[in-house]
């Protein structure tokens, strides 16, 4: 198959085969769609080393798996690499908090654990809410609501510590 119109002839009848396949591997019809035009592609590319004449429908099918199946495993590195620099992260959140004085470090304690990890990744490592809520997987929004609650309790379990540090003055 060497040139567009043999292409054409062999593979293009393929393609409402290849999403439907494509739509019950990915479950959802963006990366199907990703997957059809990434098959399609290396079909292209691989045009010379198909037969003419020979089964395009099962040839372009093992295209599409190998697709699915580098895209799953690509999906699983990343999952892993993610997860193992969450867990270094927050041993140097962690590690952050050993400046703090007793009342500080205890107050950050004393958050629930949500409001906690918004205001150490934006407030101590400071990281943008994109990136805060790419790394809690939430919404931005979320992390904006979790900080500023955070950051209202953390006033509030403070303000006696900050009067008598002289950070804050009194109203009076």
């Amino acid at each position: 198959m060497q040139n567009e119109e043999h292409y054409n002839e062999e593979i293009l009848p393929c393609v409402p085969d290849l999403s439907r396949t494509a739509l019950r591997l990915a479950r959802g019809t963006a990366l199907a769609d990703d997957l059809v035009q990434e098959t399609l592609s290396r079909a292209w590319q691989a045009r010379a080393s198909f037969r003419p004449g020979t089964n395009a429908r099962a040839w372009t099918h093992r295209i599409l798996f190998n697709t699915y199946i580098n895209h799953y495993r690509k999906k699983k590195r990343e999952r892993e690499v993610l997860d193992e620099l969450r867990s270094t992260r927050r041993v140097s959140v962690r590690d952050a908090h050993e400046g703090f004085s007793d009342e500080v470090a205890a107050a950050l304690r004393g958050l629930r654990p949500e409001f906690r990890e918004a205001v150490e990744l934006v407030d101590l490592r400071d990281l943008s809410y994109q990136d805060a809520a790419d790394q809690l997987a939430c919404p931005v929004g979320t992390v904006m609501s979790r900080l500023h609650r955070g950051r209202k309790r953390l006033r509030r379990a403070l303000g006696g510590y900050a009067l008598d540090q002289g950070i804050l003055r009194s109203a009076a």
